[in-house]
């Protein structure tokens, strides 16, 4: 079906995207995935020809375009490839708006332009051993101390914190025993900081070509100049930033997805059992007839709903609803999928074993499915 969602600037953007995937990322792919992280170089890359900057202002060197679409753009191209950009989309998806909506002039300065060129990695620590989604039961303590923070506790399932140069800390700055969402704040921790330790790189059994670590911080102290908006707003500021993360999610599952059944089609009418195609089958056709019909639904509810995340006009709720549906959908799809490249689909040599075990993360980060139901069920009234 047409799709309205794009401009033909971001037409432009897809072309350069499709071909920096296809030089730069589908043939190394393999290797990194190995090496459990993408190099360095590529993020520079990625920043010469101006895809990490798009939405920084342009005094810092950025394009001055804060367009989500750029950024699903980017994720729709490496899932064409059967590949995706890790790190890349965290940091531009999760981990970039804070900077955006909340440095200062003076943090701006710093950091912006090392972001745009890629010089300048990131990673977001929340999520603390024994908490899970419980962001009000972050333990995790940073204590003034003059012009300083006195930083103290542990996170674990970083996305990118093996590289990065500068880690949002999610930490508690004060209590309040009526309010357990109040007192947290965001401290930018910059790499190389006494007491900062990086600990055990996670053995995930899918997204492997994305590091995922345990951090550590034992007396680190921290500039107060590296607060990243109000002392205890915190946690306001999650909540502002987890629709955009969500629908991306959403919009990776989608493409992911689309994907696997572009591949499956493409296996199905060469490989023969019975002394034909697989693709000849009346049950091949009806599975791949469905999972179509279905993800063209799931496309246009994440098309309606980026549009929304772009006016600045997407509900939690319904946030919620489309990371809920599409993740779900992309778990069933992928699965029908593998079934139909038979014993093959089980080897890690197709792409489709991959696509199936990286698919099942997306229903638990960023809020699992079970949470999506209690957002949405409490948008309901119940």
């Amino acid at each position: 079906m047409r799709r309205h969602l794009y401009t033909a600037d971001h037409e432009a953007f897809r072309e350069l995207a499709r071909k920096f995937v296809e030089k730069e990322v589908a043939p190394n792919y393999p290797a990194w995935e190995k090496a459990g992280q993408i190099p360095r170089e590529v993020f520079k890359q990625l920043g010469s020809l101006g895809m990490l900057g798009v939405a920084i202002p342009e005094e810092y060197g950025g394009g001055g375009l804060p367009d989500y679409r750029y950024n699903a753009v980017l994720q729709e191209e490496a899932a064409r490839a059967l590949v995706t950009l890790g790190t890349v989309r965290t940091q531009l998806d999760v981990i970039l708006p804070y900077f955006l909506e909340y440095a200062n002039e003076e943090q701006r300065g710093r950091w912006f332009a090392g972001l745009a060129t890629g010089e300048l990695l990131t990673a977001v620590a929340m999520t603390e051993p024994g908490t899970g989604s419980d962001l009000a039961g972050v333990r995790t303590t940073a204590v003034r101390d003059g012009d300083l923070y006195v930083l103290n506790g542990a996170k674990t399932f970083i996305t990118g914190g093996l590289l990065a140069d500068l880690v949002i800390v999610v930490a508690r700055t004060s209590t309040d025993p009526d309010n357990r969402r109040a007192g947290l704040s965001l401290l930018v921790v910059e790499d190389g900081m006494a007491g900062f330790e990086r600990g055990r790189v996670l053995d995930k059994m899918g997204c492997r070509v994305q590091d995922t670590v345990e951090l550590s911080f034992n007396d680190v102290r921290v500039p107060a100049a590296n607060l990243l908006g109000a002392e205890g707003a915190a946690f306001g500021y999650l909540g502002h930033n987890l629709p955009q993360e969500r629908i991306t999610v959403a919009v990776g599952s989608v493409a992911q997805a689309k994907a696997a059944v572009a591949a499956t089609i493409e296996y199905t009418k060469e490989r023969k059992a019975f002394g034909q195609p697989v693709a000849s089958f009346q049950n091949t056709k009806f599975e791949l007839a469905g999972m179509t019909a279905e993800l063209e639904a799931a496309q246009t509810m994440v098309d309606a709903a980026v549009a929304e995340l772009v006016e600045g006009e997407l509900s939690g709720a319904d946030a919620a609803k489309v990371k809920l549906f599409c993740t779900e959908l992309q778990g069933r799809v992928v699965d029908r999928c593998l079934q139909l490249f038979g014993g093959y689909g089980y080897m890690m040599e197709y792409p489709i074993a991959r696509l199936y075990t990286d698919a099942r993360v997306a229903r638990i980060y960023a809020g699992t499915s079970e949470v999506m139901r209690t957002i949405i069920a409490k948008s309901l009234g119940l």
